[in-house]
C-alpha cells in the first residue's frame, strides 16, 4: 500500500499524515508548515509488517507498546536521524540499525529530507520465541560489518523493491529475518539479561534450533543426533528444551507445519502435491500430516490450499468452513451456525423461509435481529446508545428494518405484522417509539413532536463490533437483502413501498402545474417473486393536513410516522400505467455511530455514512465505514426497492427490507489497501469501486454547535463534486500508484462521476471506478 501526502490540499496534508501513521502505532511529534510524506507499507502471510518513510525533516515516535509483542528494527536509508530513548541519543548515518521491542519506544528525529525502513516482527514466531528475551533498551547497530551489516543489506535491498514485491518474494525474508534477529539480540545482549551464566546455554540452545532449521527435512532427525552434533546428552538437551517451556518434538513438528503451511499457500509450489511437499519436510504419513494441520490452522491441507487471501493482501486467514457461496436453505439444517437474537439467546425455533440464513460454515455466529420498539432508534444517531447485540468479526446477522413511509398506507405496510405494529404504534395515550429526530425531545421549538423531525428514519441497532476501536474500519456485506411482505389477510405475500415529492425534493419550488406548491404520495407494489424484480404503481394522493394521535395538525410532511387517514385524501389509481420500474433493493442508510455530537440527525450523510442513498448499497455490495467511537455501533435503515441517481422528489421507493449481512471489522493495524487511512464511505461491489463525496464531509466537525441545522442551508453540488474528485483522486494515487497527472487522467477519461442525492441536506456525488480497467 503507497499513501503520499500529494494526494491531498496543503492544508490537509499535515492532519492526514500524521493520521495514516497513527494507524502504524507511529507518531508524528511535530508540526511543520511545509511537509512531505510517503508511506510505502508491505505485510507478509506471517504477520511481519515493512513500513518505508520518505520525507521532509519531521520528528516520530515509535511505539509498540499497545500491540501484540513484537521486534522492532529501523534501518535508515537515507539522510542524518538522531534516535532517542530514554537517556540514549544516538546519530546515525544511512545504514545503521535501531532495534527493540514493544518494552521500549523510540523518538526518531530526521535532520533533513530522508528515508527510513521499520519493520514490525511477532515476537510470538517459534524462531522468536523461544529465544532470548525481549531488549528492555534499544541497540544500535552501525550496518557496516559483520551480522548487522549483512541484515542491513538484506532490509536495504527489501526497502528498494518494496513497491511491487509479492508474497512469494517475501518467503525468504520472512525464514531468515527472525534468525538475524536472534542471534543479533543473542550477541548484543548483556549477561544479565541472558540469566548471567546462563549466557552460555542461551547460546548453545540458539546453536541447537540453527541445526534443527537446517535439518527439518529430514525425516530421520531426532533428539539424539542434535544432541550428540553439539557434544552435549540428550538428557541435558532435553533439559534445555524444558527452561523455555519447549519439547524437542513439539519445535520439529511445528517447525515443519509452518513449512508445509508457506508452500502450500506459494503459487510457486501450485503444481506439487501435497504429499510431495509434506514428504519434503520430514513427515512421512499424509494422514496425521493432516490432522495435525488441521488441529494447528483450523482446516485441512486441501481447504487452505483452496482458501482465497481475504482480510489481508499477503496472508491467508485460517478459518473454519469458510463460506463459498450464499444459500438459503428451506429448512434449518445441523450444519448452519445457532441463531442468536436480539439478547443473545438461541431463538427456539428455526425462522420463516422468508428470513434469510447464512451459508453452511462453521466458526461464526449467526445473529436474528427482529425489529421492534427495543431494537430500533428513530431519526438520529448516537455514541451513547446502548447496543443491541454484539458481534464478532466475521459474525452474520438476519436484520429486519422497516420504512419510515409505512404509515403512508397502513393496510399494506403495517396491518396485520406484529413487528411494525408494535414500532408505529402510537395512540393518544402515546407512542411505542418517542423521540424521532434529534431535535428537542419536548417538541417545544415546533411542536410537531419529540424530535421535531430533525432526523427521520428508523434504524435497525446499534450494534457493537468486538474490539472495533477509533481508526479502525468496519465492512458492512449485503449477502441478500428482500422486501418485507404484508401480513394483512388481503394482501398476503405481496410487497408495497411509498415514494413521496415532498417539500424537501430539488423540484419542489419548480412545479409547472397548478397546485402549486404540493406533495404527493404514490404508493408502488414491489414484485420481488417467480422471477419477477420490478415496481408498479397503485396509486397516488396529494397530502392534506393530517391530525396525529395527540391533536397536532401537519400540514406538510413535517414529522415521521404520522398517522395518514385516507377517508381525507383523494387517491388515484389511473396512474404510471404500463410503467415498470427495475427493483434495486438497497440500504439509504447504514452508519457508524458519530464522535463529534450526540445526537446527531439521520438525515445529512457525512465520513461516518448514515444517509448516503445510493442504490449499489444493495446484495453483493460491501460498504466500508471508517470507526469513530468504540464498538462502531453500527446502525442500518431507510430500506428502499428502488432510486435513480439524485433521489430528486426527496425519496426512494421507501420499502420495509429484511436482510442478511456479513460484519468484518479490518484492524487500523492490519487493514488491506485501500482500507488503511480511510476516512469516508467507501463501496465495492464485484466490478466497481464507488467514493462517495459530500458538500461537507465531516460537517459535525466543519461547522461547530450550529451544524445540524446550519448544513441544511449550504449545499452544493459543486463542493460534493469537489469532495469527490479528491476523494477519487487520493484513492488512485495511493491504491494504483499513480502520479497525480496520471490520477487527474484517468478521472477525467475513465470514471463516472454522479449525483448521488440531491434530498439529504449534505448533498453527494460519487465517483465510480472500474476494476476492469486495471489489468493488475
Amino acid at each position: 500500500m503507497r499513501f503520499t501526502t500529494n494526494a491531498f490540499p496543503k492544508e490537509q496534508r499535515q492532519e492526514a499524515w500524521r493520521f495514516a501513521l497513527q494507524r502504524l502505532s507511529i507518531e508524528l511529534l511535530d508540526n511543520q508548515a511545509e511537509l512531505y510524506g510517503e508511506l510505502v507499507t508491505f505485510r507478509t502471510a506471517l504477520g511481519m509488517q515493512f513500513v518505508r518513510i520518505a520525507g521532509t525533516r519531521q520528528s516520530l515516535a515509535v511505539d509498540f507498546s499497545q500491540s501484540a509483542s513484537c521486534i522492532w528494527l529501523v534501518l535508515l536509508l537515507d539522510g542524518e536521524l538522531t534516535v532517542t530513548s530514554g537517556r540514549t541519543v544516538r546519530i546515525l548515518a544511512g545504514g545503521a540499525i535501531v532495534c527493540g521491542s514493544d518494552l521500549v519506544g523510540a523518538r526518531l528525529d530526521l535532520h533533513g529530507d530522508g528515508r527510513l525502513l521499520i519493520v514490525r516482527v511477532p515476537q510470538a514466531l517459534p524462531t522468536l520465541k523461544s529465544r532470548t528475551p525481549a531488549p528492555a533498551a534499544i541497540n544500535c547497530l552501525d550496518g557496516a560489518s559483520g551480522l548487522d551489516g549483512m541484515l542491513s543489506g538484506l532490509l536495504s535491498s527489501v526497502a528498494e523493491t518494496l513497491n511491487e514485491v509479492e508474497a512469494d518474494h517475501m518467503r525468504p525474508v520472512e525464514a531468515a529475518l527472525p534468525e538475524f534477529i536472534a542471534a543479533l539480540l543473542l550477541d548484543s545482549a548483556p549477561d544479565k539479561d541472558r540469566g548471567g551464566s546462563a549466557g552460555g546455554r542461551a547460546s548453545l540452545l540458539d546453536r541447537v534450533f540453527q541445526t534443527i532449521e537446517m535439518r527439518l527435512s529430514d525425516p530421520e532427525l531426532s533428539l539424539q543426533q542434535v544432541a550428540k552434533e553439539h557434544g552435549i546428552s540428550s538428557r541435558y538437551l532435553q533439559k534445555l528444551l524444558a527452561s523455555i517451556d519447549e519439547s524437542f518434538s513439539h519445535f520439529v513438528k511445528a517447525r515443519r507445519l509452518e513449512r508445509c503451511r508457506l508452500d502450500l499457500g506459494s503459487p510457486l509450489h501450485a503444481q506439487r502435491s501435497i504429499s510431495e511437499i509434506l514428504f519434503q519436510w520430514g513427515f512421512n504419513d499424509s494422514a496425521s500430516f493432516s490432522r495435525a494441520f488441521r488441529e494447528r490452522y483450523g482446516v485441512s491441507p486441501r481447504e487452505y490450499r483452496k482458501a482465497p487471501a481475504i482480510n489481508d493482501e499477503n496472508a491467508r486467514v485460517l478459518l473454519r468452513g469458510l463460506p463459498a457461496s450464499i444459500r438459503k436453505p428451506k429448512r434449518v439444517s445441523p450444519g448452519l451456525p445457532p441463531i442468536e437474537d436480539e439478547d443473545g439467546e438461541v431463538a427456539d425455533a428455526a425462522p420463516s423461509e422468508d428470513v434469510p440464513l447464512p451459508p453452511i460454515g462453521r466458526g461464526f455466529r449467526h445473529h436474528l435481529l427482529k425489529a421492534s420498539p427495543e431494537t430500533v432508534h428513530w431519526g438520529y444517531f448516537s455514541r451513547a446508545l446502548k447496543p443491541v447485540i454484539e458481534v464478532e468479526s466475521g459474525d452474520y446477522v438476519t436484520v429486519e428494518t422497516l420504512t419510515h413511509h409505512a404509515y403512508d398506507d397502513y393496510e399494506r405496510m403495517i396491518e396485520g405484522d406484529p413487528g411494525a405494529e408494535s414500532v408505529f404504534r402510537w395512540t393518544a395515550e402515546g407512542k411505542a417509539v418517542d423521540r424521532r429526530g434529534a431535535g428537542p425531545i419536548d417538541g417545544s421549538a415546533l411542536g410537531r413532536g419529540a424530535g421535531e423531525g430533525f432526523g427521520v428514519h428508523i434504524c435497525t441497532g446499534p450494534i457493537a463490533i468486538a474490539g472495533a476501536k477509533p481508526g479502525d474500519v468496519v465492512e458492512v456485506k449485503i449477502l441478500e437483502i428482500t422486501p418485507r411482505p404484508s401480513q394483512n389477510s388481503r394482501f398476503r405475500g405481496r410487497a408495497f413501498g411509498s415514494n413521496a415529492a415532498a417539500y424537501w425534493g430539488f423540484h419542489y419550488t419548480d412545479l409547472l402545474t397548478e397546485p402549486k406548491p404540493r406533495e404527493v404520495v404514490t404508493i408502488y407494489e414491489v414484485e420481488h417473486q417467480h422471477g419477477r424484480a420490478c415496481a408498479h404503481a397503485v396509486y397516488n394522493y396529494r397530502w392534506t393536513p393530517q391530525t396525529d394521535p395527540f391533536g397536532v395538525t401537519h400540514d406538510r410532511i413535517d414529522y415521521p410516522g404520522v398517522p395518514v387517514n385516507l377517508d381525507t385524501v383523494v387517491r388515484n389509481f389511473d396512474v404510471l400505467r404500463n410503467i415498470e420500474v427495475p427493483v434495486r433493493p438497497h440500504f439509504g442508510v447504514v452508519a457508524m455511530a458519530p464522535n463529534h455530537a450526540d445526537p446527531v440527525d439521520s438525515v445529512p450523510p457525512s465520513n461516518f455514512g448514515g444517509n448516503i442513498d445510493n442504490w449499489r448499497l444493495g446484495a453483493g455490495a460491501s460498504l466500508f465505514l471508517p470507526v469513530g467511537v468504540p464498538g462502531g455501533l453500527l446502525s442500518l435503515g431507510d430500506p428502499h426497492a428502488s432510486q435513480g441517481d439524485s433521489e430528486l422528489c426527496g425519496t426512494a421507493i421507501e420499502c420495509s427490507m429484511t436482510a442478511l449481512i456479513q460484519i468484518v471489522l479490518h484492524p487500523a493495524r492490519i487493514a488491506r489497501e485501500p482500507l488503511r487511512d480511510l476516512d469516508y464511505p467507501l463501496l465495492e461491489t464485484k466490478d466497481e469501486w464507488v467514493i462517495f463525496g459530500f458538500t461537507h464531509p465531516e460537517y459535525l466537525k466543519e461547522m461547530g454547535p450550529a451544524a445540524q441545522s446550519e448544513v441544511y442551508k449550504k449545499s452544493s453540488i459543486d463542493l460534493a463534486m469537489r469532495d469527490a474528485f479528491r476523494k477519487a483522486r487520493r484513492f488512485l494515487m495511493t491504491t494504483r500508484n499513480l502520479s497525480e497527472d496520471e490520477a487527474i487522467s484517468l478521472l477525467s477519461i475513465g470514471v463516472d462521476f454522479g449525483v448521488t442525492q440531491v434530498a439529504n441536506g449534505n448533498w453527494g456525488v460519487h465517483a465510480i471506478i472500474r476494476k476492469a480497467m486495471f489489468a493488475s
